[in-house]
């Protein structure tokens, strides 16, 4: 498990100090921090209003939320209405103008308007422009079909319809968002989203009645399949006129989620974040020039991100999207002089998206420059530890636990070797990279913002990894990546559970003491969230306010580690750096945490795993070449064995 595992779990820190927003004006304290205060801001996005995106001039919020409300209960009202018996003897009033067949079909198509509308209002809450479109195309042949019916009913729905189309239509410009990034997979999880309402809508309308007897819910439920496909199931109808709704109703289901889950199968895919080779090597270059500033800047080059660069190209933000959330993590990378032209790039593109923007673990600095250019706000999510070579010592009584520690794993035979990874043979490290990941408790490897997510990659020779084995036998390894050229920032701990306890110490007081050896002159240790509201919670003299906050997070220790990864720091007499969580407003922290929970693998959504019997029967039929065939266009990616 990651060192860091904790690094992101975003809760409001009560103290008096921990929130601020900054100001317009460049303070004193920037020039004593660096050159961002003496930076002419460049001219672009960021600070000329007329090349902003579309989101970042509109602010009526009220606006996507209220059309997706009502365009909810409309695509609600449709479906529920072919549920009420009486409807169907005055349905046939327009008889006289169209025949019985076409009556049906209109029934079915307010049916399949209303599943239609209710798919489409999470992006017309989103302000997706496509969303807007086939919303508005959708209502307008709803009010149609609800004026022919000609009953007070549809009527009133009618008036709420034309209500929403109008308001759409003049609110055209707040729904600007282009689409997101999609892949084929996508049409696997409509497919079961569409066949599950099929489902539902179809087992409903047998329960209001009408049957021929008394069918159990197994035949049910195969009617209803059968049905969707076209074929005459076992269910009979005492009507005639209910029985050619029900067979025209779930053909036409069957064949809306057969013709949408094609469509969204062939269209063409736009790939997931992968950072590519050609920005992994410039990101590289930055990183030799200005890596010093950040001890996460090298985790920026995690796989699994994107990166969008400054006009100059000189500073760039490397992110992922995780529900509706642009997450990013520490500081821009590059000259502090570019910072603010990546920041307006990076909020634009989340403007066109309509992303929320969100920065986790940035440093106070980068706090700074967010909130000066995105008109952001701060608040403080913990504190890195970092240890300085020079000064550490296990000497002293403040070190009595960890001296203690150390001794009792070195009298057990453990040895500890600390080595560059470019230095370790192939094979050594690749059988390393095994024995590891027996130790893991399951499948998901936490991190996103403090953890590179693989070990032993080409490209990550410099990186520090540290073992220990008994007789022979590996125990435990800690992974260190570059802080700049003469620090480490720690990425991964694993050990045996088996081994002898306080491992972990030993081998990171190993790694200080070898770190001369190396060049290396400050270590970058765990991230401990929220330290100051523990520390000065359990002090004599602290106020109910902060005494009620320690205990809900020694509450929330339980699952997220908040107070052992503390202890675990503190026992180094570590140097304590605040972190900060960057975000548009205080009623998206919510969304934005869970966002950051989902990033980090605390919050894992269930997923449907494929057994080696499935997928050797899907080698037969050919679907790992037609899979590699529909991925030619992503761009190349690192291998992880991490």
């Amino acid at each position: 498990m990651s060192g860091r595992v904790a690094s992101t779990l975003l809760l409001r820190d009560p103290g008096p100090d921990k929130r601020f927003e900054m100001s317009e004006s460049k303070s004193a304290d920037h020039a004593r921090r660096g050159a961002v205060a003496s930076a002419t801001p460049a001219v672009g996005p960021a600070n000329d209003p007329a090349g902003q995106a579309p989101g970042r001039r509109s602010r009526r919020n009220w606006v996507p939320s209220v059309a997706a409300l009502v365009c909810v209960l409309i695509g609600l009202s449709n479906i529920v209405a072919i549920f009420q018996p009486q409807w169907h003897a005055k349905m046939h009033n327009i008889n006289v103008f169209v025949p019985g067949t076409l009556t049906n079909a209109a029934r079915s198509a307010e049916v399949i308007i209303g599943l239609m509308l209710l798919m489409l209002s999470h992006g017309l809450r989103r302000r997706k422009r496509r969303a807007w479109q086939a919303v508005v195309a959708l209502l307008a042949f709803n009010i149609v079909t609800h004026l022919l019916h000609r009953h007070p009913e549809h009527s009133y729905s009618a008036m709420v319809a034309v209500g929403l189309l109008a308001a759409l239509l003049y609110f055209h410009d707040d729904f600007y968002a282009v689409g997101d990034p999609r892949t084929r997979w996508n049409a696997l999880w409509v497919f079961g989203g569409l066949v599950a309402a099929d489902l539902a809508i179809g087992l409903t309308y047998l329960a209001t009645g009408g049957l021929a007897g008394d069918y159990s819910p197994f035949e049910r439920v195969a009617d209803v399949v059968v049905e969707s496909v076209g074929v005459s199931g076992p269910v009979l109808f005492t009507s005639d006129v209910r029985a050619d709704t029900y067979h025209l109703m779930t053909s036409a289901l069957g064949l809306f989620t057969l013709i949408v889950t094609v469509y969204l199968f062939l269209r063409p895919a736009q790939p997931r974040a992968r950072l590519g080779q050609a920005d992994a090597a410039r990101i590289r270059e930055l990183l030799a020039k200005y890596g010093d500033r950040d001890s996460l800047g090298y985790f920026a080059l995690r796989n699994d991100k994107r990166v969008i660069w400054s006009p100059t190209g000189k500073a760039c933000v490397c992110y992922r999207v995780v529900s509706g959330v642009m997450l990013a993590a520490g500081d821009p990378i590059g000259d502090p002089e570019a910072w603010p032209g990546v920041i307006g790039e990076f909020l634009n593109e989340a403007a066109r998206h309509a992303w929320r923007p969100a920065v986790m673990g940035c440093s106070e600095l980068g706090a700074e420059v967010w909130c000066r250019e995105g008109g952001l706000t701060a608040l403080e999510l913990g504190d890195e530890a970092i240890v300085n070579v020079a000064d550490f010592s296990l000497s002293g009584r403040a070190m009595r636990n960890v001296r203690q520690m150390v001794a009792r794993v070195a009298r057990h035979g453990y040895v500890a070797q600390v080595r560059r990874v470019g230095d370790i043979p192939r094979a050594e490290l690749a059988e390393v990279v095994t024995v590891a990941d027996t130790w893991r408790g399951s499948h998901t490897e936490r991190g996103f913002s403090m953890a590179l997510g693989r070990l032993g990659v080409p490209g990550d020779e410099d990186c520090v990894l540290v073992t220990a084995t008994e007789n022979d036998v590996l125990r435990a390894v800690l992974h260190f990546v570059p802080w700049g050229s003469d620090g480490l920032s720690l990425d991964l701990m694993r050990r045996d559970r088996s081994a002898q306890p306080g491992l972990n110490d030993f081998l990171i007081v190993e790694a200080i003491k070898a770190a001369s050896s190396l060049g290396i002159k400050r270590i970058s240790l765990n991230f401990a969230m929220f330290r100051a509201a523990l520390e000065r919670g359990e002090r004599i003299g602290a106020g109910p306010v902060l005494r009620a906050w320690r205990s809900l997070l020694l509450f929330m220790s339980k699952w997220f580690q908040i107070e052992s990864l503390y202890k675990f720091n503190a026992k180094f007499s570590p140097t304590w750096e605040p972190r900060f969580v960057v975000f548009p407003s205080s009623k998206d922290a919510p969304r934005i945490a869970l966002a950051a929970l989902e990033a980090e693998a605390f919050l894992v959504w269930p997923r449907l795993e494929i057994s080696r019997y499935a997928r050797r029967f899907a080698r037969k039929l050919g679907l790992g070449r037609l899979r590699r065939r529909m991925l030619r266009r992503e761009p190349p990616r690192y291998a992880s064995q991490g």
